[in-house]
């Protein structure tokens, strides 16, 4: 089995500091790996392993290489996955007057021996990338996977200067998610059981797939939310995950609210669900600050 995984991702910082984050040894270590070795020529090494590598190599195991560089441009390697040779190439193009733009290609050639292997190296890099977002933004939401992990969560605890009811009320109320969640002509029925559908759409593979939570699994009110959650490609196959928005008053008026995404199958199902939580959470203190 033969393919490859090409994507594309933007950010607001100059070409020179992107590059910079891929190939910097300190740097790779805070939002890549655990361990990093980098020597930038062809033929030196791009070695990294520990916890927060896909397969969590050891020292000896992490024979990475480099098979390609241009300074400020272009870097590729190779990378022994499952006993199957794979090569990464990243290069770094600048976008309007100061962005860059990060387009990453992976090559697998052979069977890693996995279910949804095309999407567990999609995943990967979604991962990858959103946690290099986090780091040049200055950190906020960084989440290195540890690929140890049986069951990975995602959780955040934010403050929102607003009750509970205040907050709850906005997580109900369907214009008012439609606002800080999205998605199009959303439905809710506030009970254990009711739809919850935000009914976003979009094409995955010339499909078309309504994305989103599609029912309330637990609801207490003012206190507590949780919705199922479909795996976000359609595949009816993948287990649904759940999310849950715990609300509980801080003491100071105001909101601490614990949000966490539990169910995943695998530590990169996680995929970009870390820093777009996050996103979405500053969207709602926004909305019930309004």
């Amino acid at each position: 089995m033969t393919f490859t995984i090409t994507q594309e991702h933007s950010f607001p910082d100059p070409p020179g500091r992107v590059f910079e984050t891929l190939t910097n040894p300190n740097q790779l270590s805070r939002w890549f790996a655990e361990h990093v070795e980098v020597t930038p020529l062809v033929g030196g090494s791009y070695r990294f392993w520990g916890r927060h590598t896909l397969g969590t190599p050891s020292r000896a195991e992490a024979t990475q290489s480099v098979t390609q560089y241009q300074p400020e441009d272009s870097i590729g390697f190779t990378w022994m996955l499952s006993g199957v040779p794979t090569e990464v190439n990243l290069r770094v193009r600048p976008t309007g007057s100061t962005g860059a733009r990060l387009i990453v290609e992976h090559r697998v050639d052979g069977d890693l021996g996995v279910p949804r292997q095309k999407e567990m190296i999609d995943d990967h890099w979604r991962l990858a990338t959103s946690n290099l977002a986090a780091y040049l933004a200055g950190g906020d939401g960084l989440h290195l996977p540890d690929f140890t992990e049986r069951h990975p969560i995602i959780t955040h605890t934010v403050r929102i200067d607003a009750p509970p009811s205040v907050v709850f009320r906005a997580m109900l109320e369907p214009e008012r998610i439609a606002r800080w969640l999205g998605g199009t002509d959303v439905v809710v029925e506030p009970y254990v059981g009711g739809r919850y559908e935000l009914r976003w759409q979009y094409k995955i593979d010339g499909r078309d797939v309504i994305g989103g939570p599609r029912k309330i699994l637990q609801l207490v009110t003012d206190e507590l939310l949780v919705l199922d959650w479909p795996d976000w490609r359609g595949d009816e196959k993948v287990p649904d995950q759940r999310i849950s928005f715990e609300l509980l008053p801080n003491g100071l008026g105001g909101t601490a609210l614990t949000f966490t995404h539990s169910g995943f199958q695998r530590v990169t199902d996680m995929g970009d669900y870390g820093v777009g939580w996050l996103a979405f959470l500053d969207q709602l203190r926004k909305e019930v600050m309004t």
